[in-house]
């Protein structure tokens, strides 16, 4: 595969970007040479990521969107965007059409990749002639899930593991998919238009990736998880008392909290979660994010109460050392794709409290693979301390928590063991491509 070029075209959110820069990263050890368009805030986010190892390899390629008074380049991001410029940010990024012609006629790459939000870049290497395939950058349950009720409108989906309660269907947002379906005429969908990447693999989702392929309407291609790159981005960051706090912790006798990089607890939920740590009385790490400009008070008098037993982490924290390391034993996590990969690869228990999007099926994905438990909510979706006290002490002081961490650590083996593999059918679909279009032209 020397000399061959791949552009790739991830959406501007940091859960979509992280799995395209890990599908780079595979492709350029097997010999592609790698374009990554983003806006530049992006970029520079995307930079940090990227060993010196693949600094020849994978190339940074500005995408410049239009700068309207009400979206500055600092919001050319979902990061610590506000929910009601998200609608913007995505049509905005749609203007830059003409430009990314003008970036594929320059690069001219071989093969372009692109997220399935974007089905409008398509087009565009399609005038060119460029042979493309989108990438979905969450697993093949999510996809067959909705993929089931746009084809199937009214039929009951075939794996009742996997459901949305009202109140997450309400959460919803169908505006970005609405939009991208415009680009779409069913009628013209070719054998290669079938073929899309997932995010996943097949020791994972596996039934849904067989459910999705014998429809006959979508080919899926799992690109395996990834290898966690020790350091990169952590080492300035890490924070040495944090380690030596850990270290004077038993094994598996401490939950890490983090619900991500782009959600933000409302005051309800942020004084639920604290005082359920604080009742459960099991040691924890817990990630604090704040809107910008928002400051959220913790319940008076808690840092107090609990004392040495729990550390707060404001802002960033040095996630993937933190659950490597052996005195954890659970992971509060919202059920983001790229957090439950990672707690796959660290053989860490997930006790769920999804909050939004697709993460309420990737919790019961979890759970349904034996790896997890989720936090019950009232019929309104509100979460209670004393529910969220009982799962945290059932995982970390219960048998319930020897059960799952087996399960993880034999659902992580088995994941490892296919990473090549299916790297392999990669690569393999887009040499097939490349040459169905050479044989067209």
């Amino acid at each position: 595969m020397g000399n061959m070029r791949i552009v790739m075209l991830p959406y501007l959110a940091y859960g979509h970007i992280t799995p395209f820069l890990e599908l780079a990263k595979k492709l350029s050890n097997r010999g592609f040479s790698i374009h990554i368009c983003s806006s530049p805030i992006n970029l520079s986010f995307i930079k940090a990521k990227i060993p010196e190892k693949y600094s020849s390899s994978i190339h940074l390629v500005e995408l410049h969107l239009p700068n309207l008074p009400e979206l500055p380049p600092h919001h050319h991001t979902t990061n610590g965007l506000p929910n009601h410029l998200k609608q913007t940010l995505f049509k905005t990024l749609k203007m830059t059409k003409p430009q990314l012609h003008q970036i594929l006629s320059d690069l001219k790459p071989d093969f372009f990749i692109y997220d399935i939000m974007l089905l409008w870049s398509a087009v565009v290497a399609s005038s060119l002639n460029i042979p493309s395939l989108r990438f979905y950058t969450v697993n093949a349950a999510i996809f067959s899930y909705f993929f089931h009720f746009y084809f199937n409108p009214g039929e009951e989906f075939p794996f009742p593991a996997l459901y949305m309660r009202d109140y997450e269907l309400a959460k919803m947002t169908h505006e970005v998919a609405d939009d991208a379906e415009v680009e779409v005429d069913r009628d013209k969908v070719t054998e290669s238009d079938k073929f899309v990447l997932v995010h996943s693999t097949k020791s994972i989702d596996g039934k849904y990736m067989d459910y999705l392929c014998g429809t006959g309407q979508a080919k899926v291609v799992p690109i395996g998880t990834e290898s966690p790159e020790d350091g990169v981005g952590d080492v300035d960051k890490i924070d040495i008392e944090l380690v030596k706090w850990l270290e004077k912790k038993t094994e598996h006798s401490t939950v890490y909290v983090s619900f991500g990089s782009e959600y933000f607890l409302s005051k309800e939920e942020m004084e639920e979660v604290a005082y359920g740590l604080e009742v459960s009385g099991v040691d924890f790490i817990w990630v604090v994010r704040y809107q910008k400009g928002e400051q959220l008070e913790l319940p008076q008098g808690f840092k107090e109460r609990i004392g040495d037993r729990g550390r707060i982490i404001e802002g960033w924290a040095p996630q993937q050392r933190i659950l490597k390391h052996s005195s954890i034993g659970g992971f509060v996590t919202h059920c983001g794709w790229n957090s439950t990969l990672e707690s796959i690869e660290f053989g860490v228990p997930i006790i769920a409290m999804p909050m939004l999007y697709d993460q309420p099926l990737n919790a019961r994905l979890m759970v349904e693979n034996g790896v997890a438990v989720e936090v019950p909510r009232d019929e309104k979706g509100n979460l209670d301390r004393v529910n969220i006290a009982e799962k945290i002490k059932h995982v970390i002081r219960d048998e319930t928590g020897e059960n799952l961490r087996k399960k993880m650590n034999n659902l992580g083996e088995n994941v490892r063991s296919q990473r090549e593999e299916e790297m392999d059918g990669v690569v393999k679909v887009i040499q097939l491509l490349i040459d169905e279009k050479k044989g067209t032209l």
